[in-house]
């Protein structure tokens, strides 16, 4: 383990397996959902913001800018399949049923299998609020990495303690 990573606050945890970026650039599980941001299939320019609720499996997807998806009426549409595809490369897909509290047959369940389980349940179609805060955080993200290399503190991230010191 190199020396940042063991004198860090925050335990890095590596992705499940390496995935492409170009389809689902950004995923997240937080605020209780699996969310991101999925390409657009017929315009390069566009994107969408999909989140699947834990537990209720509610869930929401439109441009960031809130046009809903023509796809996901009444079912998961296909950016929400390919994000769940994403979110179990990035995270594994024990955690991702985990913390979505989905019931599969299978201890490690694959994309189709957990998407079926969710979808057996019928789960509402949920309000798109929170499609503004993770698409900021997802441009926050892109910023992040345009920076150059460098070894000095980032200054937006200056309540970080650099070292395990007590002040």
């Amino acid at each position: 383990m190199p020396v940042w990573e063991r004198s860090s606050t925050a335990r890095v945890v590596p992705p499940a397996r390496p995935r492409k970026l170009a389809k689902v650039p950004f995923v997240e599980l937080a605020d209780g959902r699996l969310q991101g941001v999925v390409s657009s299939g017929s315009d390069t320019g566009r994107v969408y913001v999909s989140s699947i609720a834990a537990g209720t499996y509610a869930f929401a997807c439109s441009t960031n800018n809130n046009r809903p998806c023509g796809g996901a009426r009444g079912s998961f549409c296909n950016h929400l399949r390919a994000l769940v595809t994403e979110a179990i490369l990035q995270y594994g897909a024990g955690r991702v049923a985990r913390y979505l509290k989905a019931d599969t047959p299978d201890t490690e369940p694959d994309a189709a299998a957990l998407v079926s389980a969710m979808t057996a349940t019928r789960p509402a179609q949920g309000d798109t609020s929170a499609a503004a805060p993770v698409f900021s955080r997802f441009l926050r993200h892109l910023a992040y990495l345009e920076l150059e290399p460098t070894t000095l503190p980032v200054p937006e991230m200056h309540w970080f303690p650099p070292t395990r010191a007590v002040a």
